[in-house]
């Protein structure tokens, strides 16, 4: 059921007390919050079969997610349908590339591929408060949100003034519609519950507010996000029952 699942004052009171994450100012959630600072293949993919005289040849499928190493492989949950695969441009680059996957029987079928953000500072896989990274890793997707109306997820939706965000991005971009469309990415909180809970289960220390948000032209302060119209393609994608996960960090991170 799609639901307001957080009052407009605790809300409003949990943003305000918090200043740190992928937007600028006390009224947008701490991993999501982007006040400008100083700058300081997997092996093994089917074959395809030759296709009757005349027609186009098929298209091989991947039978692993391209670009995975075993050990994040073995992160992913056996019964996952659905993967966004976010590859990061390098460990310290805020630009990366967003792909969506879905298994079938004949392998990994690649769908959409999108321009991304990440974290102003790059990636980390021991990701802090205010580090400026995106942590790597593979995460859950169960909840979404937003300043504006559900655009036909099938993921619980929040939809809430709590989502307005104002001021100025790295680059001096404005960030106002930043969070009209919000998938939370569960990393540091707790699932079920709208993207707005600020619980921190690991402890505020390590951040959390992760999400996918709606690209503003610049870094992000450890979210990432995908433009508009990709953010509502998604939503329209992200299907509880294919368990669907992100899978995200820099290439060489990704490849161990």
């Amino acid at each position: 059921m799609h639901s307001n699942r957080l009052g407009m004052t605790a809300a409003a009171l949990a943003l305000a007390s918090v200043l740190a994450g992928c937007g600028g100012h006390a009224n947008a959630p701490a991993e999501a919050q982007d006040a400008p600072v100083t700058r300081a293949a997997a092996p093994g993919t089917t074959q395809a079969v030759p296709p009757p005289a005349g027609e186009p040849p098929a298209t091989a499928v991947p039978a692993r997610l391209p670009g995975l190493g075993p050990r994040t492989l073995a992160h992913i949950p056996e019964g996952t349908r659905q993967v966004l695969l976010v590859t990061g441009r390098g460990k310290d680059s805020p630009e990366s590339r967003a792909v969506l996957y879905r298994r079938t029987s004949a392998g990994w079928e690649p769908g959409a591929t999108w321009p991304a953000h990440n974290g102003f500072r790059g990636w980390t896989d021991d990701h802090h408060l205010n580090d400026l990274r995106s942590p790597v890793g593979v995460f859950t997707l169960t909840d979404a949100g937003g300043l504006l109306a559900d655009p036909g997820t099938k993921l619980p939706y929040d939809r809430s003034g709590g989502f307005t965000i104002g001021g100025t991005g790295f680059e001096g971009e404005p960030l106002a519609g930043s969070f009209d469309y919000v998938v939370a990415i569960d990393y540091n909180r707790r699932t079920g519950t709208s993207p707005l809970d600020w619980t921190r289960p690991l402890g505020a220390g390590k951040g959390g507010g992760i999400w996918l948000h709606v690209d503003h032209g610049g870094p992000t302060r450890g979210c990432v996000s995908l433009r508009r119209t990709h953010m509502k393609e998604l939503l329209r994608a992200l299907d509880p029952g294919l368990r669907p996960v992100v899978v995200m960090g820099d290439a060489g991170s990704l490849a161990h």
